[in-house]
């Protein structure tokens, strides 16, 4: 054994030893140098920036991933010679680097293939929900969503930038010969050749706009704040703001977390919806490593390829939060979906400080043509980015208040400068000639005197000189029972004769009654702008002497339209009105507005209808020839957020979520020129459709009336028919004119579109892309004593037929029924359905079944 002093010297000298290997090592490995690469990705065609790239070490878990402006930083102590970049839809590279050194990599990536692609799984085994990691995994996505959506903090503020495009697509050679296009050659010049594969890219609009975004949780609401726009302007012929509300309605926001996702005019079920796990089918196919943890890539795909669903890919967090740090979602070939030949959304997240991921980029991009496989169509891209996050900043109380989205108030409009500082990528050469090209077209004769041709084919009316225009050409001939042969012809002034006031008239002549009827008209705006500028302010003067068919109201159309003059069943009362009236219009920015208006009516019968009195005194005939009131009337509107393209007659809205409540009253004065009446009447009407996510969705319309006082059937509530074979929604599509009358009502229509629900699950008419209608219409009123000829002798007999049956009823005890089944997406643009009466079914010329038809443009 050895001494006690030598073994302590021994184990002194042993630990001595351990402490400098461990001390030399250190400094060793301190002495190393670290790998660190850093650089930018971008897009190899469009050279966007890349979000979300994956950058690693391979065959380690070190790695990054590329931020919103698509740099990266990669970082290792260790000793590293390759560096692997990987994204979804890109070709993975592999770049050799030298280890230990601070090097610089910038990188562009190529696209697997420059047509958008749709995620197709092949090769898969029976499908089960139950014991499916990949569901188990989507289930916890589900459940994490609210604490992962903005809706989570109180309050929440970003920077936006979004940029909406459109072309016209075709291959380069058929562009530049085009016959429209051949004279004006510098629209051609620089076409975007590298989008899409084999075709080019005509961009003929294109809009920018800077905002601040602001969000308060309680009570829930919103505001933005538009710091900078641009956007091409066609000038005259066409709505430019019309057309920027219909892309933006096309092109919405993508809020993944959502249920449903409204994608052109259509909701598409979420992958990540509550009930995802019921239509689509998920499957764990890799795991990626980035800076922040490993990630786990889920593809999903339809059960059903022709519901509205997506298929793609979803990239979710592995900290216990379950985020979304990307998603890339498609759609099927064999989708029920209208002139959409491919669409591809891709969204990216970024961590903020504590972790949490926000949405830093959203990327929209679809394909559309009228045929699946041609060249020739238009393509459309919506780029949002979102940055500078900032939350829980509380705003002052009345920040709030007002529209939600309101332009800043700047003392000098943005500049070319400040779009070029300011864009997170610069534009292309086809987008940055855009602006320009459509100015200078804009300001082509040629281009003028061809959309001057187009507006006579789309909306009847044609220039003749610069400042008159005539029309509505489908007005311009027509027959009905009354007037036999008609010819009409009108016009009306331009904003180049004034932009205050308009003048619109026409005449008309019936070659059977061998009458004259005409129309004087003038629209005055109190604002700087013209009448057809939203939102309008205006007074109207106009006097009509003309025929009308007693209770026909046509939505979108007018009543002496060629198109209508084949009416089912017996149609030969009319009335022969001159009309005097007075109305002022003021419109709100938050889409309230209200009417307020004067009318003298005088109405006389023609045709069959006869205004006979039940009794009459000495010297007095039976037969009255006219009646006449004096109305004043003031009509509330409101249509929260609506949007609408102004048409050359007609706007038209774009039905949204938001209900539109409209509400009338009026009063008749006896004695006010010359009117004969007193009475008050009071009418509301609410429009709304309801979204039902994958079942379609239903339109509804409430409408209620009451009258007050004593007045003969012609002032009476005349229900909305319709006997022409074009079916309308607001219309009763089985009963006749005139057939019910009312001094109370209330009413109710439901027309619900399965949009191919159905269908969709049939084997032979999938293919066909058919879609489902049901609607059932019931109207439910009466008549006072005081106002039915049954009870009370002082009023006019109700209107009677060749053998005297009475043609003219009030609603009983019972309701009118009517409701439908219909088959729509007929060659993308029909409907027909067929409508079936089911009750009221002894009155005479009445028809229990019936076809109607409608087009209707719909994606």
């Amino acid at each position: 054994m050895l001494p006690h002093y030598i073994s302590n010297f021994i184990k002194v000298l042993l630990l001595v030893g351990v402490l400098s290997f461990l001390a030399i090592n250190k400094m060793l490995a301190q002495s190393t140098s670290p790998t660190i690469v850093r650089g930018i990705l971008n897009d190899a065609q469009t050279q966007e920036p890349l979000i979300g790239v994956s950058v690693y070490f391979p065959d380690t878990q070190i790695g990054t991933v590329t931020d919103v402006e698509g740099k990266y930083v990669l970082k290792a102590n260790q000793a590293f010679s390759q560096v692997r970049f990987s994204y979804v839809g890109y070709k993975t590279v592999n770049r050799s680097i030298a280890p230990n050194q601070i090097q610089e990599l910038n990188l562009t990536l190529d696209n697997d293939s420059q047509q958008l692609t749709e995620v197709v799984i092949k090769g898969k085994r029976r499908y089960r929900n139950k014991n499916n990691p990949a569901v188990d995994l989507i289930r916890e996505v589900i459940a994490h969503k609210a604490a992962n959506q903005l809706q989570q903090y109180n309050f929440a503020e970003y920077e936006q930038y979004e940029k909406l495009r459109f072309s016209l697509t075709n291959t380069p050679t058929k562009l530049k010969k085009n016959f429209l296009l051949r004279e004006f050659p510098y629209l051609t010049a620089d076409l975007d050749t590298t989008t899409l594969k084999g075709r080019a890219l005509l961009p003929f609009y294109i809009q920018e706009v800077f905002s601040n975004n602001f969000y308060r949780r309680n009570p829930d609401k919103k505001k933005k704040i538009i710091t900078a726009e641009k956007k091409v302007d066609f000038g005259e012929y066409i709505d430019s703001k019309g057309m920027q509300a219909y892309f933006n309605h096309l092109y919405q926001d993508i809020d993944i977390y959502q249920n449903n996702i409204t994608v052109v005019t259509n909701q598409f079920l979420s992958p990540i919806a509550d009930a995802a796990p019921t239509f689509y089918r998920f499957y764990i196919t890799d795991t990626v490593a980035t800076q922040n943890g490993k990630l786990i890539q889920l593809t999903f795909e339809p059960r059903n390829e022709t519901d509205f669903l997506f298929a793609g890919n979803l990239y979710v967090t592995q900290d216990g939060n379950f985020a979304v740090q990307k998603a890339d979602l498609g759609i099927s070939k064999t989708i029920n979906l209208n002139w959409v030949r491919d669409l591809r959304i891709k969204l990216d997240f970024t961590p903020d400080e504590a972790g949490k991921y926000h949405l830093s980029k959203s990327e929209m991009r679809a394909d559309l043509g009228l045929t699946p496989k041609g060249n020739f169509g238009m393509y459309g891209s919506r780029l949002v980015v979102y940055r500078n996050y900032a939350f829980d900043k509380p705003q002052p109380i009345n920040f709030y208040e007002g529209l939600p989205i309101i332009a800043a108030e700047l003392k000098t409009q943005p500049d070319e400068n400040f779009f070029n500082a300011n864009r997170p990528d610069s534009l292309t050469a086809s987008e940055s000639t855009t602006y320009t090209n459509i100015e200078t077209l804009r300001n082509s004769p040629s281009f003028k005197r061809t959309t001057d041709w187009a507006t006579l084919l789309i909306a009847g009316y044609k220039k003749a000189g610069p400042k008159i225009e005539i029309g509505p050409v489908a007005t311009f001939y027509s027959f009905n029972p009354v007037e036999g042969f008609r010819l009409r012809f009108g016009g009306r002034t331009t904003p180049d004769f004034s932009k205050k006031i308009n003048f619109d008239t026409y005449a008309a002549y019936g070659f059977k009654d061998e009458k004259w009827k005409y129309y004087l008209g003038a629209t005055y705006s109190l604002t700087d702008k013209t009448i057809y500028d939203f939102p309008v302010r205006s007074v109207r003067v106009s006097y009509q002497q003309d025929t009308k068919i007693p209770g026909q109201e046509l939505q979108l159309i007018q009543e002496s339209n060629v198109f209508l003059s084949l009416k089912r069943g017996v149609n030969d009362k009319y009335l022969y009105n001159k009309t005097f009236n007075l109305e002022y219009l003021q419109e709100f920015e938050n889409h309230f507005s209200y009417r307020l208006g004067l009318k003298r009516w005088q109405q006389s019968p023609a045709g069959s209808l006869e205004f006979e009195r039940i009794t009459t005194s000495e010297n007095q005939s039976s037969l009255l020839s006219s009646l006449t009131t004096a109305e004043l009337s003031a009509e509330l509107r409101w249509a929260p957020n609506e949007k609408f393209f102004q048409g050359k007659i007609y706007r038209t809205s774009f039905i949204g979520r938001y209900p539109v409540f409209t509400i009338r009253g009026i009063a008749g004065v006896k004695g006010l020129f010359d009117g004969e009446y007193n009475y008050q009447q009071i009418t509301l009407n609410v429009f709304k459709r309801f979204s039902l996510s994958q079942l379609g969705y239903t339109d509804v319309v409430t409408e209620g009336g009451y009258l007050f006082g004593q007045v003969p059937y012609p002032l009476l509530s005349i229900h909305r028919a319709n006997q022409t074979y074009s079916y309308q929604f607001q219309s009763y599509n089985l009963m006749n004119f005139l057939e019910f009358a009312s001094d109370r009502y209330a009413s109710i229509m439901l027309d619900h579109c399965f949009n191919g629900f159905i269908f969709n699950k049939i084997p032979l008419i999938k293919k066909t892309k058919f879609r489902e209608y049901v609607t059932l219409k019931a109207l439910y009123g009466g008549v006072r004593d005081e106002n039915n000829p049954a009870y009370n002798s002082q009023l006019l007999k109700f209107p009677v037929d060749a053998s005297g049956q009475t043609t003219t009823y009030s609603l009983e005890d019972k309701p009118y029924v009517e409701g439908s089944v219909g088959i729509g997406n007929i060659f993308k643009f029909f409907r027909i359905d067929l409508v079936k009466r089911f009750s009221y079914l002894n009155h005479p010329n009445t028809s229990e079944l019936g076809l109607r038809g409608q087009f209707k443009f719909d994606f």
